[in-house]
């Protein structure tokens, strides 16, 4: 059958992605060719009904798409120079070189064009949903029957290895379940793995997975241009998910390794890429080439783009009622100075979990953009929003028992540009999160996790349940902020410092509750991260501690100065700020002439920066009541008694 003069066209773009990739990977001596060159026909269709503009990448109601499979970046450079974005060819070919614009995973803020750092496997499906929800919201708030100010689609391109991760079927089944009809997923089924054809692990029938997850299915040969057409407009009809599975060949074009896993992740060897060429019609000896009919082509996506742009601006100058713009405006300005937290000054001792609970919802109630909610955990993380309704209509997120999901969700949720998403649960299930948060702080979203039952304080649940090492885990990670207030004014303040500062920021708080410091003025050194709540003249002691050791160590300070030993103690909201402060500020916190012991119910090793001991955690728990824990492994005024006792060399 004679091939048409647009798919002629069609197969000539392919081609010409196909040996950009190719050439790419071989000048790096590193990469991933297979993919690229497998995905290329898709690209190629896609390109024709994306909408997007090269020249304003932030553009609100752009098409979103993300590459799950992060390893196919010779493909998603290859387009982003082909359609206009600022993507240089000298950028191409230093393409995973230091300081290049092209490293070897897409980076969110690195490079033009990317819309969120993927790469780990099945974090870029998880980021599609979080994209389609966030649409959806934003739709729900801005949209009128008479003008749609939101209406764009959601693509996302992914492979075996992120459909075998466990993020993808949390993510999709939650999908299914909100029937996110923007959604997109297109599936390179190529049935090939690192260590060869997925069958030696897999053997799963991927379109009864997605039929029985709500999802439309569509089967396609991934490499027929008319059949990825169609495919394509039936998706962007469709009135649930879509799957978009596509039979293709990895490493297509690559010669005898054409199908093969050796194409996955190296490079193809120049005797293969120059008989590729030759057998294509294109000259073996030139690298880098692209036909100047092709990136005419390609180069349309900067003049259509402009066009659709132009068209949603004059839609949203005329929308019919002016509360859409207001309401949109609102969403995308969040006022932080209007939100009134609550006083509690005079209140009584409570968790922090609980003071928590009150601090969101001042939040959410003067911030239209504040939208979060549980794995599964709203009663007990005591995050649901009062009387804001369930999404997508309203604010509270039901995500299940999804903890990985829900914060890769929240990554891109964030990154939409309309929302501030916060997720919660138990602080031992954040082992769960760990990848999701890690790209978060990787990325700088602007996102916040809530994670209660900070400690053995959890009592009978046990050591399942008991997070003794989190608290060191996250304090390793750059770029992030975890919290863990003494009381609900300390929390208060973390709050105010959470919001004006754009990183992600986590609140680890008490299931028990923790006596209230009324009396201390120093709230204003939360934003340093620690800051001296007793300071004695003639000092040869420093308490720190954070969190529920804050109230035992004051007690201890107490006893200690009737036995002559004149104590500071320091509260310690946020390691991670404290880290930051300049050596002036750290030596008016902690005096560098006394001694220095560190008390917190957690590993903690990380205090051995400032304290000459640490009384933390070197076991995993037990099932008790909280209380007889704490006093089992010393975190009471007597434990800490005795311990500085033997720090300071004297009798306890």
């Amino acid at each position: 059958m004679k091939m048409t003069e647009q798919n002629s066209m069609r197969k000539k773009m392919a081609t010409t992605i196909r040996f950009l990739a190719a050439d790419m990977v071989q000048r790096a001596n590193s990469g991933h060719p297979g993919a690229p060159m497998g995905l290329a026909d898709i690209a190629v269709v896609l390109s024709e009904h994306l909408r997007h503009n090269p020249k304003n990448p932030k553009w609100l109601n752009r098409d979103r798409l993300v590459f799950s499979g992060g390893h196919a970046t010779p493909l998603i450079y290859s387009l982003l120079h082909l359609w206009g974005y600022d993507l240089s060819m000298e950028d191409l070919k230093n393409f995973r070189q230091l300081d290049s614009k092209t490293p070897g995973h897409p980076e969110y803020g690195h490079t033009s064009g990317i819309e969120i750092t993927t790469g780990p496997l099945g974090q870029g499906i998880a980021n599609a949903v979080g994209f389609a929800m966030a649409k959806a919201y934003t739709a729900r708030q801005v949209n009128s029957e008479m003008c749609e100010l939101i209406d764009h689609k959601v693509y996302c391109l992914c492979g075996d290895g992120d459909l075998q991760e466990g993020i993808s079927y949390e993510s999709c089944a939650l999908a299914g379940h909100l029937k996110l009809k923007d959604l997109i997923l297109i599936y390179d089924s190529n049935a090939i793995t690192i260590e060869g054809d997925t069958s030696i692990a897999w053997s799963e029938d991927v379109a009864m997975r997605f039929e029985a997850q709500n999802w439309n299915v569509i089967k396609i040969n991934g490499h027929c241009y008319d059949d990825i057409d169609v495919a394509l407009s039936i998706a962007k009809k469709a009135t649930k998910p879509t799957i978009i599975i596509a039979n293709t060949i990895i490493g297509k074009g690559a010669g005898e390794i054409e199908g093969t896993h050796h194409t996955h992740g190296a490079p193809l060897g120049e005797t293969i890429i120059k008989e590729s060429k030759t057998k294509e019609g294109w000259n073996p000896e030139v690298t880098f080439h692209i036909p100047e009919d092709v990136l005419l082509r390609f180069r349309c996506a900067i003049e259509q783009g402009e066009l659709v742009q132009k068209e949603w601006i004059h839609r949203h100058k005329e929308a019919p009622l002016i509360e859409q713009n207001e309401a949109l405006a609102r969403l995308l300005n969040p006022d932080f100075d209007a939100v009134e937290f609550p006083d509690f000054y005079d209140a009584d001792d409570m968790a922090t979990r609980d003071s928590n609970g009150k601090i969101i919802n001042a939040i959410a109630k003067a911030i239209p953009s504040f939208i979060g909610g549980s794995a599964d955990l709203a009663p007990s993380n005591k995050t649901e929003l009062k009387d804001m309704g369930d999404f997508p209509k309203g604010r509270n997120l039901h995500f299940g028992i999804r903890e990985h999901s829900m914060t890769a969700i929240c990554n891109a949720m964030s990154l939409y540009g309309t929302l501030l998403p916060f997720s919660a649960t138990f602080f031992v299930f954040s082992d769960y999160a760990k990848p999701a948060v890690r790209l978060a702080a990787l990325m700088n979203l602007h996102t916040f996790f809530i994670w209660t039952h900070d400690s053995i304080g959890v009592g009978e649940d046990g050591p399942t349940h008991q997070p003794v090492a989190h608290m060191g885990q996250f304090r390793s990670l750059p770029n992030f902020y975890i919290w863990r207030p003494a009381d609900a004014i300390e929390n208060v303040e973390a709050w105010r410092v959470a919001l004006a500062k754009k990183a992600p920021h986590a609140f680890v708080l008490s299931r028990q509750k923790l006596t209230s410091l009324k009396g201390n003025k120093a709230f204003g050194e939360v934003n340093k991260g620690a800051y001296l709540v007793v300071q004695k003249e003639n000092a040869v002691l420093t308490l720190m501690a954070s969190g529920s050791e804050v109230a035992p160590c004051l007690q201890a300070a107490t006893i200690l100065e009737t036995r002559g030993i004149a104590t500071n103690v320091v509260s310690v909201p946020c390691l991670d700020l404290f880290n930051e402060q300049d050596k002036s500020y750290k030596s008016t916190v902690i005096d560098p002439q006394t001694k220095v012991l560190a008390v917190e119910a957690s590993t903690a090793i990380e205090f051995y920066r400032y304290a000459d001991d640490v009384l933390g955690m070197e076991h995993f728990g037990a099932s008790a009541p909280a209380e007889q824990l704490f006093e089992r492994f010393g975190f009471t005024q007597e434990g800490i008694v005795a311990r500085a006792c033997v720090l300071m060399g004297v009798e306890y």
